[in-house]
């Protein structure tokens, strides 16, 4: 039986997201650092795995490595997004989307190599842009329609910093509880 401390860790294996309340260019190169890696440190994880490996839970009622493989690249897509509009546009209200209901799409059950494939090409493009961006670009922000709160390029960055690394930790901590690394 799993405790609510146990299923808390496994849900947050890095920890929730605590929202930064300074950002300084030290900490910004680190977060871009982590988004750049994660491509090649998530390839060398899952490409071994099975099949069956792929199809398990990170967790009780949690999504599959797969899931979690595919759910990385629509997520960061929309990401990518955000940044295009906030940098184009005045304020965005940018789009909300459903990830729990994409996670149970068709191609959610797809090989993954694709996924990681896209994930790759995304994120060599985006880090290309994040390393650009001015002081004033990483300042400017969108309104995310679901908390009705204005969000900095800056802290989105922190926020996919951390992301990066909290779907790579489900999957590695389940790796390791399996033993299969």
């Amino acid at each position: 039986m799993t405790t609510a401390a146990q299923l808390e860790l496994l849900k947050y294996p890095i920890g929730k997201y605590n929202r930064p309340s300074t950002i300084s260019e030290t900490k910004l190169a680190e977060w871009i650092g982590d988004i750049e890696a994660l491509p090649s440190k998530l390839n060398n994880l899952v490409s071994d795995f099975t099949e069956q490996q792929l199809d398990t839970p990170y967790r009780v009622d949690g999504w599959t490595v797969r899931q979690v493989v595919h759910h990385l690249v629509d997520s960061h897509v929309n990401s990518y997004v955000r940044y295009k509009w906030t940098l184009t546009e005045d304020k965005p209200t940018i789009k909300a989307y459903h990830e729990d209901r994409w996670a149970e799409l068709d191609d959610y059950k797809a090989p993954i190599d694709t996924s990681l494939q896209m994930l790759e090409a995304l994120h060599k493009r985006w880090v290309y842009l994040l390393k650009r961006l001015t002081k004033d670009d990483l300042s400017r922000t969108f309104i995310h329609p679901e908390h009705n709160t204005e969000i900095s390029l800056a802290v989105l960055t922190s926020i996919y910093s951390w992301h990066c690394r909290h779907h790579f930790a489900h999957i590695e901590h389940l790796a390791k509880r399996k033993g299969w690394i």
